[in-house]
């Protein structure tokens, strides 16, 4: 057994004998993914708890009363008792998660970066139990990077590599970190526990990573109370209400609407939407000491034109979330209207992480994408490989181009449900596919688009349960997708409080 359980490289490949190609990097690749984006073992029954395979896992664990059982945190875990959950490896199949619409499988990232490095031993795919705090993982992270580039330097590959490189100089590491990803590269990159790693490190790429959290992590945390409302959401909200990383995840910035102002969360706000006081101190407290740790070499590329929740209401324990935001001037005060109210605008980013969340420095790179297709889309995957392949600035940002998706995450089959895209002037051009996972290979529905109170709009249905994805293609070339599941027709979606 791997005495490095969190470890694992991608699949080996025959390099040949010759010279490397001139784009080869020596460096080492750490590939850190987002939360619900590591599969998970529970070592006391010996079963696979998160990232199956098979869309009947999916329906059943999101579907039946005892599905999932298995993440829910154990006062041992709290208690900082770890070792019952094991992370196997990077999600391998597409999943889907109640408000987070989809995670896409990690496969195709690790694939566009093998043609970067000099051996497949290069990359390390950084699994790690997304449950527990990200401070817990990034020091998990930090060990194994450490031991990762120590190994890397000490292999054939990296050696020849180094001669054809500017200076022949050793490799550093380049991590390419999606969503909680890249809170946990950050963490890792904290001086005070390894004060080598920053200088080893040629570069970070993060993609859509909450670095002033969002949203989506307070409503997740607020599921199920006061109104009905499905049940995949409402387990969802029972696995996370004790979980230390949705709580990393809760928004930083000043985000709650109370008062005729916008303030920041409080634990005792968290407390009332149903989420850990304790938890919520401890993960402010965390994000306040990551702010004077800097990201060498760091670009981010930030998931842009989604409608995205950027500001909250809470009532009576009950949120709602609002797609537009508050903006601050250079000395921190809001803008306000000529009556001295808060104006509110409409940023967007991911459809999770609104774009200013998720914006860390002035290197960034936008796309019109969602968020659990921002590691796997090929623009953004063309990002990523000038990134790894080159110690220079990929270039000046990309314009935001594309459009804007918006469609529920959860629908029934034979029901029809629509999806509205934004930003589009024109349907010439632009088309919109439905496609059953389950039958990758099988023809896709093309869905029709037509103008309704001036938003496109398309109407579709899913014939059986199952996961789909959509995939909609603007002229410019871009694609955005979002996953939806589909339960059985007639099945009781909501349930009232208990």
């Amino acid at each position: 057994m791997d005495e490095h359980p969190h470890r694992t490289t991608a699949a080996q490949h025959p390099q040949g004998t010759g010279e490397l190609p001139d784009h080869v990097t020596q460096d080492a690749v750490v590939v850190v993914p987002g939360i619900m984006g590591s599969a998970l073992y529970d070592t006391t029954t010996g079963k696979d708890v998160w990232g199956i395979g098979g869309i009947s896992w999916l329906l059943k664990a999101w579907t039946t009363p005892s599905g999932l059982e298995s993440l829910a945190m154990t006062e041992d875990e709290l208690a900082g008792k770890t070792g019952r959950i094991e992370a196997t490896g990077l999600l391998k199949h597409s999943a889907w998660t109640p408000y987070l619409a989809g995670s896409e499988p990690y496969t195709d990232l690790v694939d566009t970066i093998l043609t970067s490095v000099a051996d497949p031993a290069a990359i390390l795919e950084f699994a790690y139990d997304w449950r527990l705090p990200v401070a817990t993982n990034g020091r998990l992270l930090a060990d194994a990077a450490r031991l990762h580039l120590t190994d890397w330097r000490r292999h054939p590959a990296h050696a020849q590599a180094r001669r054809h490189r500017a200076d022949q100089r050793e490799g550093r590491l380049v991590f390419v970190a999606h969503s909680m990803g890249g809170l946990v590269t950050r963490a890792a990159l904290d001086p005070g526990y390894d004060g080598d790693l920053h200088t080893d490190t040629r570069g970070v790429i993060t993609l859509g990573t909450p670095f002033q959290g969002s949203v989506k992590a307070a409503v997740i945390l607020a599921t199920g109370r006061g109104t009905p409302v499905p049940l995949p959401h409402r387990k969802l909200r029972a696995v996370c209400a004790t979980m230390p990383g949705l709580h990393d995840l809760l928004p930083q910035y000043r985000s709650l609407r109370a008062a005729g102002d916008v303030r920041h969360l409080t634990p005792g706000d968290v407390t009332a939407i149903g989420g850990d006081a304790e938890l919520a101190r401890n993960a402010a407290v965390f994000h306040h000491g990551q702010r004077s740790i800097t990201l060498p070499g760091h670009r981010s590329v930030v998931g842009v034109n989604q409608p995205t929740w950027q500001n909250l209401t809470i009532t009576d324990g009950t949120v709602e979330a609002h797609y537009d935001g508050a903006r601050q001037n250079s000395d921190g005060t809001f803008i306000r209207d000529r009556h001295d109210r808060v104006r509110y605008f409409q940023v967007h980013g991911d459809g999770t992480v609104y774009k200013e969340s998720a914006v860390l420095t002035d290197t960034i790179t936008h796309l019109p994408l969602q968020h659990g297709d921002v590691a796997k889309a090929r623009t953004a995957l063309e990002a990523v490989t000038e990134i790894v392949r080159d110690d220079i600035n990929p270039g000046p940002p990309q314009g935001e181009a594309g459009c804007g998706l918006s469609a529920p995450d959860l629908v029934q089959a034979g029901r029809p449900w629509k999806l509205h895209l934004s930003d589009v002037d024109s349907l010439s051009g632009l088309t919109c596919h439905l496609t059953d996972l389950a039958n990758p290979g099988g023809p896709a529905a093309r869905l029709a688009l037509t103008w309704e109170d001036g938003i496109a709009v398309a109407t579709a249905s899913t014939p059986a349960p199952g996961l789909y994805r959509i995939e909609v293609r603007t002229p410019d070339g871009f694609a955005i997708t979002q996953l939806v599941l589909s339960t059985e027709p007639g099945q009781p979606l909501a349930e009232s409080d208990a």
